[in-house]
């Protein structure tokens, strides 16, 4: 497995405003599709692509497309729904499918109530989405239903990340693939506090998404 923290002027900026507590709903919401537009292309550099020749007005010109199979998007409900927007400006041909993890507020242990998913994956690349990697129990469970699946590369794009979610994704997922895992994130923080949220964080994302229900 293996991470990687997007050093980008622009990234730091928008996390910054992201984390404000005083950034209205409106803000952290156009401000997540934009920064998630930054990691996915980061995210996305290792793509396969095939070579083919296009005819420009002027002559031939050598170049590359994406290779097929699309590629499926995986937002993680709630809050992963949040950054669709950005992934799917970047790959608007992608598939998208969705997994519902319902984390328990007293053990942190993480539930599947939803799970539309293909069944057979295999060669494809699949990116996650999910704005906190907390624990690391959610992305562990999403992540192996896609490797369950033949999944090829399986990517996983959040906003932020903490030390203990990282070392409990490398834990299960030690080797380098097949499938391939990687985590793209904005920032790794200093760590989990007792009710298991990431510190200093940015809030329960779902809820300055969405608000509180």
């Amino acid at each position: 497995m293996r991470t990687l923290v997007v050093d980008h002027p622009l990234v730091a900026h928008k996390l910054t405003t992201l984390r404000d507590a005083a950034s209205d709903t409106a803000t952290f919401r156009s401000l997540t599709a934009e920064l998630v537009a930054l990691l996915a292309y980061e995210a996305t550099r290792e793509m396969r692509v095939q070579p083919v020749s296009v005819t420009t007005p002027v002559a031939v010109a050598s170049g590359v497309k994406l290779a097929r199979p699309v590629p499926l998007v995986v937002p993680v409900l709630r809050a992963g729904i949040g950054m669709l927007e950005g992934m799917t400006q970047l790959l608007p041909m992608a598939d998208v499918g969705f997994v519902g993890m319902v984390r328990d507020e007293e053990s942190l242990v993480a539930s599947t109530y939803a799970d539309r998913l293909p069944t057979d994956l295999t060669g494809r690349e699949a990116f996650v989405l999910d704005p906190m990697l907390a624990t690391g129990g959610t992305l562990a469970t999403v992540i192996s239903m896609l490797a369950g699946r033949g999944a090829a590369a399986i990517t996983a794009i959040c906003l932020l990340a903490a030390p203990e979610g990282i070392r409990h994704l490398e834990a299960t997922f030690p080797g380098d693939g097949p499938p391939t895992v990687r985590v793209v994130t904005a920032s790794v923080d200093e760590r989990l506090n007792d009710k298991g949220y990431i510190v200093p964080g940015l809030g329960d994302a779902g809820d300055r998404l969405f608000g509180k229900i």
